[in-house]
């Protein structure tokens, strides 16, 4: 079982930028697809969006044409790229693979970081 931690959340104004981290605890060089996904408050997680092996990425329409997502195979590590954030976005992101739906019943899923979008 790989395991996933992110970092990068924080506070930031409308239109402002965040940019996420998900390290893994080992390689992720097998793993075809990693997605990121988030939680906002009383919504079920979902699909944000995801890297596939080589170099194909695929965005909810959400939050298209603002986020970008990268990997980084020889750092085990997975990016999201948030620009012009909402308000809407306000939510905890997950690192995961990203052949699950985000439901608790698929894979282990770790505590997330927070990204609250305010004035």
């Amino acid at each position: 079982q790989v395991q996933f931690v992110e970092s990068g959340g924080g506070l930031v104004q409308p239109g402002g930028s965040l940019r996420l981290s998900c390290t893994a605890s080992r390689s992720i060089f097998n793993i075809y697809v990693m997605g990121w996904y988030r939680q906002a408050p009383g919504k079920q997680r979902e699909l944000v969006a995801t890297s596939i092996s080589g170099g194909v990425t695929n965005y909810a329409d959400s939050v298209k044409g603002r986020f970008t997502i990268s990997r980084d195979n020889a750092k085990n590590t997975v990016y999201l790229q948030m620009n012009n954030l909402k308000p809407e976005d306000t939510a905890v992101y997950y690192c995961n693979e990203g052949r699950y739906t985000g439901s608790n019943l698929e894979g282990d899923w770790g505590p997330g970081t927070q990204v609250t979008v305010s004035s």
